[in-house]
């Protein structure tokens, strides 16, 4: 390798660097292209993630109040515990926007139909946002009550909410 060949590859290189410092700068140090985690890369946005509360011992108006993560009620049910993957089930309740008779029926017989017995679950939304430069608020919204003879739909909701339309 000569002289020359090796001023023009450290030219090279540095200009990579020089690009990248200033992709990199105004992002606070994380570049989308080169982040292995959404979790960084979307940093900031709202999110919703969902999870099950076992409400057997409470009465029914108390279950359908929105609450936040501080003051929510009833005991968290692991859904890895009765063969749901944890993934599968946020999605499944995120991302259905038509809560129709067979969607609803689907989610209970996720964790099987012996499961329930005298138990009701509640499937909550937890909605996630920046409250402020450095916080995050989060808002638990009752969605389905699931028990042994069916699903529930959360009567306090707007139910063009679990039927949203198609769009053309």
């Amino acid at each position: 390798m000569t002289e020359k060949e090796s001023k023009r590859g450290m030219r090279v290189i540095g200009v990579l660097l020089l690009v990248f410092a200033i992709l990199v700068a105004p992002h606070e140090g994380e570049f989308w292209p080169f982040s292995i985690y959404p979790m960084f890369s979307q940093a900031g946005n709202p999110w919703t993630r969902a999870m099950i509360l076992d409400v057997t011992d409470y009465e029914e108006e108390e279950i359908w109040e929105q609450r936040t993560i501080d003051n929510f009620i009833g005991d968290p049910v692991s859904v890895r515990s009765h063969g749901v993957d944890e993934i599968d089930f946020a999605n499944f309740v995120s991302k259905t926007n038509r809560w129709n008779q067979e969607r609803r029926e689907a989610l209970r017989r996720m964790f099987g139909l012996n499961t329930f017995n005298e138990n009701r679950w509640l499937v909550v939304k937890a909605k996630g946002y920046l409250a402020g430069k450095d916080s995050v608020a989060v808002d638990i919204i009752p969605w389905i009550l699931l028990t042994d003879e069916g699903t529930v739909l959360n009567p306090n909701i707007n139910q063009s909410e679990y039927m949203e339309v198609d769009k053309p």
